[in-house]
């Protein structure tokens, strides 16, 4: 599971009926993108440190593009 600051990662139910959980990365502390990663969850706000299991998906998402520069 590799990972970039800012995506989302997806915790899938464990039970019938129980919702999917999300959060997002804030840092990842490895060098390579694996775990741990620190996240902020959707539906509390809390932060912490987080090591995924197999019921875990990352959502990457592109880095921004920059901005093109401006003739003067």
């Amino acid at each position: 599971m590799i990972a970039s600051q800012g995506d989302r990662l997806v915790v899938k139910g464990h039970h019938v009926g129980e919702p999917d959980r999300d959060c997002e990365i804030l840092e990842v502390h490895s060098d390579d993108g694996g775990p741990p990663y620190m996240v902020r969850w959707s539906d509390d706000g809390h932060e912490g440190l987080f090591f995924p299991g197999s019921d875990a998906a990352i959502e990457h998402f592109p880095a921004p593009k920059a901005a093109p520069a401006r003739k003067r």
